[in-house]
């Protein structure tokens, strides 16, 4: 977790997707539960359309979005107080097929507070740049490979002063570690080619204290890496059947994962992580198959682990056992994934209805808040306020007095 003295008050910033090492909670105080695009502290039309998600560090929000008829991906950093923009940059991006529920710009981009690093996909390659926080070119790399009739999604994250990428697709797959400085390749590992996973990874430490990375593919299962060299500390292959969509996930010291198909036959899988340092291999935990979210990430939080449907059949699961607590449908379909904030969840369904729960081991619906335009996106906050994107706006609700 990165964290520093806002502007706002609060000792914490949302630098890749979901916050702080891809868990989704946030310290941020004072988030109304109910409320209005009239109550909105601020809400501004931004510059393209997308899915990503908004990052934040220093009273600044940055937020990307394609915009098809001029062919450009842009960049926008706005004022997080009153949503003014301090500045913009654009570059071309071409079109391409891709999934009816996906879009051009699905990548949420990464701050390390000196620099942000953002992902443009395009037909044959990923490719990276890295700009100042006054929106200044710093470098830019580019990977070949193959993206598939899905499209894109899965984000880059800072780790350390290395930007790690993870390009599991159908075709030239890798993993790779760049210099946050300089953009240069400090490594890149091939990796097997079955389905694209959309799975962004997260920090994780074992039993016996080695760090590394977990990253999720249906090629490979749960992978834990070495984030200074790109070896294998240990993999669990044969644990998806299906395509891996959800972020990587810690509950309660277990890695967790899942796999699914528009179809339906998704599941969830849970490992006990084992010992890097003395060798001891992964073993499964458990498998839960009964109504598990494709598309959003779960949520771990005071031992229990919160999985938020596409169809919004909410679980509340013990995270050692797995161990059913309740299991309730919230209206919507959801693609986005829940954030904590003071005891209560936040996902946004795909029509933007902002539905509001708390996260306790008895289900209670708080409120639903009309953001009245779609969107696939994840909340972010920072300084008490939650930012939430829908397709062509920006919209800001909380926020402490300055």
């Amino acid at each position: 977790m990165f964290l520093l003295v806002s502007p706002f008050g609060q000792a914490q910033e949302w630098t890749r997707f979901r916050g702080p090492n891809g868990t989704g909670i946030s310290l941020a105080k004072g988030i109304p539960s109910k409320f209005t695009l009239s109550d909105a502290t601020w809400r501004v039309a931004l510059k393209g359309e997308g899915h990503s998600s908004p990052v934040l560090w220093g009273g600044r929000v940055f937020v990307t979005g394609s915009d098809r008829v001029k062919g450009t991906f842009n960049v926008q950093c706005l004022k997080a107080g009153d949503g003014s923009e301090a500045w913009s940059t654009s570059r071309p991006q071409k079109d391409y097929r891709m999934h009816r529920y996906n879009h051009l710009t699905s990548s949420t981009p990464a701050t390390d507070g000196k620099r942000l690093v953002v992902l443009v996909s395009e037909p044959g390659a990923h490719t990276l740049f890295a700009l100042d926080l006054e929106g200044k070119k710093l470098w830019e790399r580019k990977f070949e490979t193959i993206i598939s009739n899905h499209g894109s999604g899965v984000s880059p994250i800072f780790h350390g002063d290395k930007v790690i990428l993870a390009g599991d697709e159908e075709n030239q797959s890798f993993l790779a570690a760049l210099d946050a400085a300089s953009g240069n390749v400090l490594w890149k590992t091939d990796r097997v080619n079955v389905k694209t996973a959309f799975s962004t990874p997260c920090r994780f430490v074992d039993p016996s204290g080695t760090e590394g990375l977990l990253f999720n593919s249906m090629a490979h299962g749960i992978t834990f890496v070495d984030p200074s060299t790109g070896k294998t500390f240990w993999e669990q292959g044969g644990l998806f059947e299906k395509r891996t969509v959800s972020s990587c996930l810690v509950a309660d010291g277990l890695p967790i994962g899942t796999c699914g198909s528009g179809q339906g036959g998704n599941y969830l899988v849970a490992l006990k992580p084992g010992s890097a340092d003395k060798g001891v291999p992964p073993s499964l935990a458990y498998k839960l198959r009964r109504s598990i979210p494709y598309v959003p990430t779960g949520l771990a939080k005071g031992g229990l682990l919160y999985l938020w449907g596409d169809a919004g059949i909410v679980s509340c699961v013990r995270a050692k056992s797995g161990d059913l607590v309740w299991q309730e449908r919230v209206e919507g379909r959801f693609f986005g994934s829940p954030v904590w904030v003071e005891d209560r969840l936040f996902c946004i369904s795909t029509t933007g209805k902002v539905v509001v729960m708390a996260a306790s081991e008895s289900f209670r619906q708080i409120a639903v808040n009309d953001l009245a335009e779609p969107t696939h996106s994840t909340p972010a906050l920072a300084g008490g306020r939650m930012f939430l994107r829908t397709l062509g706006y920006l919209t800001c609700v909380g926020g402490v007095s300055e």
